[in-house]
This record gives C-alpha cells, sequence and structure tokens, in this order.
C-alpha cells in the first residue's frame, strides 16, 4: 500500500490546472512584461479610432464624394493599408497632396483612441498583479503610444513602462536590446526571471531570446502579424492562444 498520508506528485497536466486555478503555488517568474499591440487590446481598433478621428476633421479639406470613414476602413483589409491616406487624398483629387497626407497622419497619431483591452488580457493584469513585477515595451511613435497607454489606463496596472520610440526615434525600437536591459534594471530582476509576452514573431523575441528572457508568443486571430515569420534566434519559447494560459505555460 501506498505511503499512507503522503501525497503523491501531480502529473504536468494537473500541476498546470491547479496553477491556473490559483490552487497551489509554484515559483513564479519575478517579472512579466508585455508588448503592447495585439497583445494587450486589439490594433485594429485603433487604427478605426484613427480613422473616425481623421474622417470627422478633414471633410472640408477633403471634399469627398464618398464616406470618408467607410472607405478607409475598405482600404485597410487591401493591399493600400500602409497608404489609405494617399490613396484618399488621390481619390478625392486634392491639389495639395503631400500636405494634406501628411496633416492627416498627424491628426491620426494625435487622435485620443476609443479602446479596450481584450477581456483576457485585462483579466490577467488583474490576477497577475502582486504576484509578479508587471511592465510593458512598446515600439511605435510616442505621443500614440502614450495616448494608447492613457486610454487602456495602463499605468495604474503596471510597474514600468518603457516606450522606445522615447530614446529619439526607430534606433531604439525592437529587436534592440536596450529597452529589455532597461527594464530588467529597472524592476530589479534578473534575467533569468523575466518572461516578454508579444505577438510578432519578426522581431519582438530576438533581444530578449538572448538576453536570458522567457518569450511567449500570444496568437490572436485578425492580429495584424499573424502571418510573421521569425529570423534565425527569433522564435518564442512557448505559444498560447490566450493570457488565461500563460502562468501555466511559464511554470512548465
Amino acid at each position: 500500500m501506498a505511503g499512507a498520508g503522503k501525497r503523491l506528485p501531480c502529473r504536468r497536466e494537473d500541476r498546470r490546472r491547479e496553477i491556473a486555478l490559483g490552487r497551489i503555488a509554484a515559483m513564479p517568474r519575478c517579472a512579466i512584461i508585455f508588448d503592447l499591440d495585439d497583445t494587450l487590446y486589439p490594433e485594429r481598433a485603433y487604427t478605426f479610432s484613427g480613422f473616425r478621428a481623421v474622417a470627422a476633421a478633414f471633410p472640408g479639406r477633403l471634399c469627398a464624394s464618398f464616406a470618408l470613414y467607410d472607405r478607409m476602413r475598405e482600404l485597410y483589409d487591401t493591399p493600400d493599408r500602409g497608404r489609405v491616406f494617399n490613396v484618399i487624398v488621390e481619390q478625392c483629387g486634392c491639389s495639395d497632396a503631400d500636405l494634406l497626407v501628411s496633416e492627416m497622419v498627424a491628426a491620426f497619431r494625435k487622435h485620443q483612441p476609443d479602446i479596450r483591452l481584450f477581456p483576457d488580457a485585462a483579466a490577467a493584469l488583474d490576477r497577475l498583479r502582486g504576484r509578479y513585477k508587471l511592465g510593458l515595451i512598446s515600439d511605435g511613435f510616442l505621443e500614440a503610444q502614450q495616448a494608447k497607454v492613457c486610454a487602456l489606463g495602463l499605468a495604474d496596472r503596471l510597474d514600468e513602462i518603457i516606450i522606445t520610440d522615447q530614446w529619439g526615434g526607430r534606433k531604439f525600437w525592437k529587436p534592440h536590446p536596450r529597452a529589455f536591459e532597461e527594464m530588467a534594471v529597472r524592476l530589479d530582476v534578473a534575467p533569468s526571471e523575466c518572461a516578454y509576452v508579444a505577438d510578432n514573431r519578426a522581431k519582438d523575441f530576438i533581444a530578449p531570446n538572448a538576453l536570458g528572457w522567457r518569450t511567449v508568443l500570444i496568437e490572436r486571430r485578425g492580429a495584424v502579424y499573424t502571418d510573421a515569420t521569425a529570423p534565425p534566434h527569433g522564435d518564442p519559447g512557448a505559444t498560447v492562444a490566450s493570457l488565461d494560459e500563460l502562468e501555466a505555460v511559464l511554470h512548465t
């Protein structure tokens, strides 16, 4: 008869379930750092929020014979995604095209976004708060990223936030390691005690992998970089479909 009163070791899948339910503790990774766009909220929602702002600000200048916002949304799902405003200006026959496009881009980046956290992201941040040190590392134009952080209320949910553009532009955007090195210092954790959760295989995991972080890809349906491929040494260490799975993956 097995030793009375002795608890037998759980199978791995049972342990994952128990950790996810909070019934047993495991040695946590001390810090979990998140990407922003398509990791914590849907980037598509931000883009459409910006389209609404631009459509509302420029009807007199564009004199379009079509619904501006609807056309912008249509163009987003075409090969012209990266030049929506250029196409709109061309279709409107505006003479000051270059100036108008630059003003539309500026209005887009400066608008106050109407965005919300993914439900699983909001739940994860609530669940992890106090159990881990939490941070954010995000690329993107500083003013736009700051507006997103504000709209999502992330300053009250996270211990540290680094927007790489704050150091003077794209030079320090991922895959540059500076943000990851700086985050570990700010949170006072060793690289081996850090995990990075992000959505873009093409650039998100190169630096944290090299520094010895744990890395986790979040695969979201309809995300901008769903089809991105990883360069050498850029594959994530694990993949999840929801942040509900995060702790279980980190404790394997």
